[in-house]
């Protein structure tokens, strides 16, 4: 068993004396099935507290697993049945870090349709534009090739191109940003 993780199967059983008339009989009587949400809550804190990833516990009437992995939806069953039914209960994932997207204030012109990418009219020809370059919304940025045809991508905005996210001659997809415009 590694040091993170834990399993515990135990049998909950009650053995009670109920006199009769003919003598003393004992009979097993089981344990309430269920778990409080406080119950639940305690259990959750230790299996934290000890540090486990994973803590199992079933008894013939119930079985509770916890397992941390962020992001793991937390499970609780309306009513419990007599038959074993999984509870699982996660650690609040982290909250994300934020990172600043440097490229948040300019406007991306996405390609409209997948193909191929190129900067230029042809293999012997200047690119259209590179970075630096300024444009309007008629000016010609690139071409995407798509089953043989030839499609001119234009600007669509005026601005200074201070970004190109494709290298010539690569596929590209649906939506996928070719350039970066500062207006």
């Amino acid at each position: 068993m590694s040091e993170t993780s834990a399993s515990a199967k135990a049998k909950d059983e009650i053995v009670v004396d109920k006199k009769s008339g003919n003598g003393s009989k004992k009979q097993k009587q089981v344990t309430d099935p269920s778990l409080n949400m406080d119950e639940l809550r305690d259990l959750a804190n230790l299996v934290i507290e000890h540090g486990f990833t994973d803590f199992e516990f079933e008894n013939e009437n119930i079985r509770v697993r916890l397992s941390k992995t962020t992001g793991a939806p937390v499970t609780v069953p309306a009513s419990v049945s007599s038959a074993p039914a999984p509870i699982t209960a996660a650690a609040a994932p982290a909250p994300p870090v934020e990172t600043a997207d440097p490229d948040a204030d300019l406007y991306k012109i996405t390609s409209p349709i997948v193909g191929t990418f190129y900067r230029s009219p042809g293999p012997d020809k200047n690119a259209y534009v590179s970075e630096g370059s300024n444009v309007s919304p008629e000016t010609t940025v690139c071409i995407v090739e798509a089953m043989k045809l030839m499609n001119e991508i234009q600007a669509e905005v005026s601005g200074e191109v201070v970004k190109i996210y494709v290298e010539n001659g690569q596929p590209v997809e649906y939506g996928q940003p070719l350039f970066g415009i500062k207006k």
